[in-house]
């Protein structure tokens, strides 16, 4: 009974809980017990609560039990990556630095996906502060690529994805700020999408790029996505960038999930495709062709701008890291050295002893862009790229219906290949940052395997707030292929 629960994707558990076939309890059982026999190879939680999480299980039986309502998510378990503010557990960023912050709030996703009736499992381990491509940044544990337990996971939100694709929770949200949903899903083989900004509620996601920062679904399938997306989409006041239901309403994500989009025209980049490793571009044209076969119109665009996003985006990225994390300063809440003789050496000697590596680059980077004499030179002049990127896909959007892309330009790579050489990592978000940078959303969906036997996955971007549109196109090719069944097979 345990293999055919875990087997099950979100939204078929989710029916059959609410239907009283399947227990929340026995779901929840099932995934801790997997999570006992798995989670030390993969390290993809930085912490569990398993009473709390069969504590709501019983609660949820209970209710169906005796015909009462119970929430659209229904008792199905579920993860949160680490920089998601939660009154219960610790809040870590996968920091030492924060490594004993206790929030005094939930945030605003974390709220309504209790209120839907999830069973929080645990949160996830990511790259510190979401800095990072590959999780290898964590300050706190390693997680690894359960499809091949030498290679990453992808990141930043690597733990999401890989507990995702490891069975060791349904589904997981992950934050997104230049491809880390869409790039650890792509790793991991399984399904991540990255909504337009402002769709989901930023409130209580502790910050590293505001104005690029998204919230966004880690899941096994695309329909499991659309019922993420129905529970944590929507305007929250207490989030001044969120978007006014009356100027792009939500939708429900899953009433036409399964029906096609009638004369799809589908975009794509030739120098894009052709800059990719070989068997990736073998998964994408054999994608396309996928599409074709179901009367899709292919069409060649240009978007010049794309060059220089890599540029822009580490710039934008961390001006506003470096502003974020002034707040970590040994005073008011987080890591305080025992060493510092003065108020100064509070701040630095704190700030030194507990921030990684790529945090204290980013920053470094950051401050020097925002700095006097050199604010025009570099981050006003990022922000103009930034804008004619933006102008790129709204002229692209003009002449189809979506585009698609690779999400990286290879599969995983090893564990220590590109930790110690910046440029080689940041060169891997390559087909992931314009997105952030434009606003707009993207999903990555798995679409084959190479010659190791690693997932690749297909990136599909569609218009500012046509999540809807975004999922029935995915849909479509999940339709006719079986990529997303392929199970991860962990050697212990």
């Amino acid at each position: 009974m345990q293999n055919e629960l875990l087997d099950m994707n979100f939204k078929e558990l989710r029916d059959e809980i609410a239907a009283g076939r399947i227990k929340s309890v026995a779901a929840t059982e099932a995934v801790f017990e997997t999570i006992e026999k798995y989670e030390p190879v993969i390290g993809a939680y930085i912490s569990t609560y398993r009473d709390r999480a069969l504590e709501k299980a019983a609660e949820v039986d209970k209710r169906i039990a005796g015909g009462e309502a119970v929430g659209e998510l229904a008792g199905v378990p579920i993860a949160v990556k680490d920089n998601m503010c939660t009154t219960f557990g610790a809040t870590t960023c996968a920091s030492k630095i924060l490594e004993n912050f206790h929030a005094p709030y939930n945030a605003t996703v974390v709220e309504k996906l209790l209120s839907a009736d999830a069973v929080i499992v645990g949160k996830t381990n990511m790259d510190e502060f979401a800095m990072g491509s590959s999780t290898e940044n964590s300050g706190l544990k390693q997680t690894v690529n359960p499809w091949d337990t030498e290679r990453v996971p992808g990141g930043s939100s690597g733990g999401s994805a890989a507990a995702v694709a490891a069975r060791l929770c349904f589904a997981a949200l992950g934050s997104d700020t230049g491809g880390s949903i869409r790039q650890p899903a792509s790793f991991c083989g399984v399904v991540g999408l990255k909504p337009t900004y402002g769709r989901v509620s930023r409130f209580g996601l502790v910050a590293y790029g505001s104005s690029l920062d998204q919230i966004g679904p880690i899941t096994r399938t695309v329909a499991d996505s659309a019922l993420m997306m129905n529970v944590i989409a929507g305007h929250d006041s207490a989030d001044s960038t969120s978007i006014d239901e009356a100027a792009a309403p939500v939708c429900d994500y899953l009433e036409k999930i399964d029906e096609p989009i009638e004369g799809l025209k589908i975009a794509i980049v030739p120098e894009f495709v052709a800059g990719a490793d070989k068997q990736v571009q073998k998964a994408l044209i054999e994608s396309i062709d996928i599409y074709k076969g179901l009367g899709a119109e292919i069409i060649e665009i240009d978007m010049p701008h794309l060059d220089y996003a890599i540029a822009a985006y580490y710039i934008i990225a961390t001006a506003e890291a470096s502003s974020n994390l002034a707040r970590y300063d040994g005073v008011h809440y987080g890591h305080r050295s025992e060493k510092a003789g003065d108020y100064i050496e509070v701040y630095s000697k704190s700030r030194a002893e507990a921030f990684g590596k790529e945090v204290k680059r980013r920053i470094m980077l950051g401050t020097y862009a925002l700095s006097s004499g050199y604010y025009d030179a570099y981050y006003l002049k990022a922000l103009k790229v930034r804008n004619l990127i933006r102008g790129d896909f709204t002229s692209a959007f003009e002449k189809c219906d979506c585009i698609m892309m690779p999400v990286s330009p290879t599969p995983a790579f090893k564990i220590g290949e590109k930790v110690d050489d910046p440029l080689k990592m940041y060169l891997s978000d390559i087909y992931t940052i314009a997105v952030n940078l434009a606003g707009v959303p993207g999903i990555s969906i798995p679409c084959g395997f190479d010659e190791k036997g690693l997932p690749i996955g297909l990136q599909i971007l569609s218009p500012a707030f046509s999540e809807d549109k975004l999922l029935r196109i995915a849909r479509m090719f999940e339709a006719q292929t079986n990529w997303h069944r392929k199970r991860a097979t962990i050697i212990e």
